[in-house]
């Protein structure tokens, strides 16, 4: 069965206290952008994905999910490990030497729910239409989720991505695009303004729909089951998610300057204070 949406929301912030102590422990690491996608991906991973047990490369009979914005790995490790892919313990070696669990995600060590290398942005999209055109000539019938960030988007070669799967009719895809309107230098209307990405997506015939409360877990689920609902019409399926970067934390909150900082220890034990649980769950 699948979990309620209290059972989500206090995974939710078992998810950010992770994320918190993870950047905390090597004064390393991306909370802001991992926060504002906790719901996303605790919501996709638990309620949306079609999953298997176990994990294996080929992904057969199983919807498949790509981090492309891969900075944001404190949200991907922490939700692969409580959703069973490696042990919960794992995350303390976050960013350490000879962990599999670097700063951003790789595939080199065999970490399980890693699909792709994704240190570098921009190429997620790229990988997500490859796996779902595989699918297709397997004849299976599974979805390929992808998430990217705004900022992410000025790389050029998504403009490839997404031209080409309008053009080839790429209509199990669902690319998701976390619209924080924050990058690691200011806003992105400061840094390279792209003005309306929903025009843009339907430019290049993409069927788009937004998640306005992108941080609020009924209005995930309701967006993403409509998403679902319109893949298999010829179309690729673009999810405007509308979140707060820092999500949970209100001194994080409004501001870019989180991107990539992680908090100092007064800073932790405040973070952790607004995500308190009773839960004795900590890795």
């Amino acid at each position: 069965m699948k979990p309620n949406t209290q059972q989500l929301n206090d995974l939710t912030i078992q998810v950010r206290r992770d994320i918190l102590r993870m950047v905390h422990a090597v004064n390393s690491g991306h909370p802001g952008g991992s926060l504002g996608c906790t719901e996303f991906l605790v919501t996709l991973y638990q309620n949306i994905m079609d999953r298997k047990e176990g994990f294996d490369m080929d992904g057969m009979g199983e919807d498949l999910f790509f981090l492309s914005n891969g900075h944001i790995s404190p949200v991907f490790y922490s939700v692969l490990a409580r959703s069973g892919y490696f042990p919960v313990s794992e995350l303390a070696t976050f960013r350490l030497i000879n962990s599999r669990l670097q700063g951003h995600p790789t595939t080199h060590d065999g970490l399980p729910g890693v699909r792709i290398a994704s240190g570098s942005l921009g190429q997620g999209l790229s990988v997500g239409i490859g796996a779902a055109q595989a699918k297709k000539l397997n004849g299976d019938n599974h979805i390929i989720y992808t998430l990217h960030g705004d900022g992410e988007l000025q790389e050029g070669q998504n403009w490839e991505a997404i031209m080409y799967a309008s053009a080839k009719k790429v209509d199990n895809l669902i690319a998701t695009i976390d619209l924080n309107g924050k990058q690691i230098d200011g806003s992105t209307d400061e840094v390279l303004p792209m003005g309306s990405i929903r025009a843009k997506f339907e430019a290049f015939d993409w069927d788009v729909l937004e998640i306005e409360k992108g941080n609020d877990i009924e209005a995930i689920i309701a967006g993403m089951n409509d998403a679902k609902s319109r893949t298999g019409k010829g179309k690729p399926v673009c999810v405007l998610l509308h979140t707060e970067m820092g999500n949970g934390v209100d001194f994080m909150m409004y501001s870019h300057a989180w991107h990539g900082k992680a908090p100092n220890d007064t800073q932790l034990e405040i973070a952790l204070g607004q995500n308190y649980t009773t839960a004795e769950s900590d890795y």
